[in-house]
């Protein structure tokens, strides 16, 4: 009971740093101090020093052989493709509108159980997967940014591919982290997804002014790295390890609340009735698609 309650508040404490990090990047990127790109990176190599520089505080293990590609896997979805299109994705789009978009994740894992693990679709799910489709399109559509540069339907587009990503992610490590300690499983996650990143990152990181930082820069980067990709991605294998794929996914619903509040009391983003709309429509969508059915009682 204790270790479930652990595996609680792990889920949660992921959802709080998710909420704050919108805001925080968000302003990194929108004074250009960093590109996209060199902060993908500076996540992902602060982060694997950490987690390698901690090695000893969890089990030795051998890794299998056969396990090692889907390392690599959980690599290329969990962190390569999902953290340069989330970041990309944020640079052009608002906090909110990133937020609610990535809440569709359980909506896409459901589509693709269904379509890999044969899982029945009920038309309750249906309706739920059409409404927020809906509420999603008018997010991109007809949501508005305050910033300049900013383009509405690349990042909700992009974000959306991002929460795709992510979801195949969730599906891929749910045997690893079955299987392994939650720092042998993060190590090595992390070392194959810098091995990815720096291609993509390393020239920007080189040629990013340090110099040029605020203290409030320095400290969104520092919370970026260590709160946003350290702290993410250490607690959400303990709260796999003991949680479904499923109740771990529905946490999600309380990272728009967080990132909304956080994002308006910094300045960094409003609140607007298409954002209300569309924020309504997809949380019902996915309370529908996550619904459990009844049981029915025999007679």
């Amino acid at each position: 009971m204790r270790v479930r309650v652990l595996a609680f508040l792990a889920a949660l404490s992921v959802q709080f740093l998710y909420g704050l990090y919108y805001t925080f990047a968000k302003d990194v990127l929108a004074e250009n101090y960093m590109t996209s790109n060199a902060l993908v990176l500076s996540r992902v190599a602060g982060a694997t020093l950490m987690f390698w520089l901690l090695r000893r505080l969890g089990p030795r293990e051998k890794i299998d052989k056969k396990d090692y590609f889907n390392f690599f896997l959980g690599a290329l979805f969990g962190l390569a493709i999902n953290m340069l299109f989330f970041v990309k994705g944020l640079s052009y789009t608002t906090p909110i509108n990133a937020s609610v978009i990535v809440t569709t994740t359980p909506i896409i894992v459901l589509i693709l159980s269904s379509i890999y693990l044969k899982e029945k679709i009920t038309s309750l799910k249906v309706i739920g997967i059409i409404m927020a489709f809906i509420g999603a399109v008018v997010l991109t559509v007809y949501g508005k940014s305050n910033l300049e540069g900013d383009n509405i339907l690349l990042g909700n587009t992009l974000i959306l591919i991002n929460a795709t990503s992510y979801s195949i992610y969730i599906i891929i490590i749910k045997k690893l982290t079955n299987k392994y300690h939650p720092f042998t499983f993060i190590r090595w996650l992390f070392l194959f997804g810098l091995i990815l990143v720096t291609p993509f990152g390393f020239s920007d990181l080189m040629n990013t002014n340090f110099t040029s930082f605020t203290p409030y820069i320095s400290f969104s980067v520092a919370f970026v790295v260590v709160g946003a990709t350290f702290g993410i991605y250490l607690l959400n294998p303990i709260a796999l390890q003991h949680l479904k794929a499923s109740t771990v996914s529905i946490f999600i619903y309380i990272q728009p609340v967080i990132a909304g509040v956080f994002a308006i009391i910094m300045g960094s983003d409003s609140i607007s009735e298409v954002k209300i709309i569309a924020s309504i429509l997809i949380f019902i969508g996915v309370y529908m698609v996550t619904k459990k059915p009844k049981e029915r009682v025999k007679v």
